[in-house]
C-alpha cells in the first residue's frame, strides 16, 4: 500500500510517499527558515501562507521522485495535531481534497506519535533494510520546540506519558537563549555547533528541583533559561573572559542533563531498557553522545533527516491506522494542543 504523507504542523512543508509503512519512496521537506530568521522564531501567519504557496508543488515533487502518479496512491495520511492551527489547516484541507478527488481514504494523525515511529522507517535503497526497530514496550523521548515528553510506548498508537515539561519545552529554551544572545536561528542547531568549541565548565547552571515524588520524570527549563539570560555572572565558575561558545556549551550541558535525569528516572521506575528518541532536539549531538554513554540502555535515534518534522513518518504511521480499518471523516479538524503533553505546576 502506497501512502501519501502530508506534514504542515509548523514551518516545514513536507510531502512523502511510503510503501507498506516502512519503505520511503520519497520524502520532500521544504524549510521556511529563511522567512522566519529575521524574527528568530516561527511567525504563524508567515508559516500558514508559505504552506498554501508550496503544498501543491511539494506534493508533486514527492510523487515525481517516487516515480508515481496520483492514481498510484492508495491513501493519504496527514498531521492534524498538535501544531500551529493555521499551518495544520493547510495540510489537512489538502489531504481532504486529495482524498475526495481520488476517492481514496485518508487518516489524520498525531505527529508526536509519528516521531516515535520514525526510526522504524527503511530507506528504499534496494536493500529494504529496517534502520532500527524497537520491540514494544519501550521508553519514548520526544523533544522539540513545542514539546518535551517522556513516555512509555506499548504500541504505535498507545503511549502513557510519564513526564513532561512544567513550563518551557527543551527546543523552546534553546531558541530563546540563542535569540537573546543573537547567536542565530534556528537556535538548537546553532547552539549545538557553537558548543563544540566552547567550555561546558565555564558556567555551572542549576538543575531544576524536580527529582522527587510525582515529578521524578518531569523537566523544567524556565529557571535555566532565566539563569543563562539574566543571571549569567552568578553562575560563572572560571576567572577571566568567557566566549559565546562557552555560554552555549554550558547551557547545552545543563539542558541535556535535565533531560537525562528525568529519562533515567523513568528507566529505573519502569525497568525498560530501550529508549526511542524523536523530534528536532533528537538531532543534538551532545544528547546523542551522552545517551551513548548509558551502556545499560539501548538508545535508538532516527537518521538526521527524520528527526525534525517530515511527511515520511506521517505516511509510515498512517499505514498502520489504515490497515486496521480506521478512516478520518471530512468533518475532522485540527488541534493546536494534545491533552497530557504538557503539565502545569505543581
Amino acid at each position: 500500500m502506497k501512502i501519501l504523507g502530508i506534514e504542515t504542523s509548523c514551518d516545514e512543508c513536507s510531502a512523502a510517499v511510503v510503501e507498506d509503512g516502512k519503505n520511503i519512496l520519497s520524502n520532500v521537506i521544504k524549510t521556511q527558515i529563511p522567512f522566519h530568521a529575521p524574527w528568530n522564531g516561527v511567525v504563524p501567519e508567515i508559516a500558514s501562507r508559505k504552506h498554501i504557496e508550496w503544498i501543491y508543488a511539494v506534493t508533486k515533487e514527492a510523487l515525481d521522485k517516487a516515480g508515481l502518479r496520483v492514481t498510484d496512491i492508495d491513501a493519504a495520511a496527514v498531521t492534524s495535531r498538535p501544531g500551529l492551527s493555521g499551518a495544520l489547516l493547510v495540510g489537512l484541507s489538502f489531504a481532504k481534497a486529495f482524498s475526495w478527488a481520488r476517492n481514496v481514504p485518508y487518516i489524520a494523525v498525531d505527529h508526536m506519535l509519528a516521531h516515535l515511529y520514525a526510526p522504524r522507517l527503511a530507506a528504499d535503497s534496494g536493500q529494504g533494510k529496517i534502520l532500527q526497530a524497537a520491540d514494544y514496550p519501550f521508553l519514548g523521548l520526544l523533544v522539540s520546540g513545542g514539546h518535551t515528553i517522556i513516555c512509555r510506548a506499548d504500541d504505535f498508537d498507545d503511549i502513557t506519558v510519564l513526564g513532561t515539561t512544567i513550563d518551557d519545552a527543551a527546543g523552546e529554551a534553546f531558541d530563546k537563549v540563542a535569540k537573546h544572545y543573537n547567536f542565530g536561528y534556528p537556535g538548537g542547531a546553532v547552539i549545538d555547533k557553537m558548543a563544540q568549541s566552547g567550555d561546558s565548565a565555564a558556567f555551572s547552571f542549576p538543575l531544576p528541583s524536580l527529582h522527587k515524588g510525582e515529578h521524578r520524570c518531569d523537566v523544567s527549563y524556565s529557571g535555566l533559561k532565566n539563569a543563562v539570560i539574566n543571571q549569567l555572572d552568578q553562575f560563572k565558575k572560571k576567572k577571566g573572559d568567557h566566549t559565546n561558545e562557552d555560554i552555549a556549551a554550558s547551557f547545552q550541558k545543563t539542558a541535556v542533563n535535565t533531560l537525562l535525569r528525568a529519562l533515567l528516572n523513568a528507566a529505573e521506575d519502569t525497568g525498560l531498557t530501550t529508549i526511542v528518541a524523536g523530534g528536532g532536539v533528537a538531532a543534538n549531538s551532545f544528547l546523542r553522545g551522552e545517551l551513548a554513554k548509558q551502556t545499560h540502555l539501548r538508545c535508538i535515534f532516527p537518521p538526521m533527516d527524520l528527526c525534525g518534522d517530515n511527511a515520511a513518518m506521517i505516511a509510515g504511521i498512517g499505514y498502520h491506522f489504515l490497515v486496521r480499518g480506521e478512516r478520518s471523516s471530512f468533518n475532522e479538524t485540527v488541534s493546536a494542543r494534545v491533552n497530557g503533553f504538557k503539565k502545569k505546576y505543581p
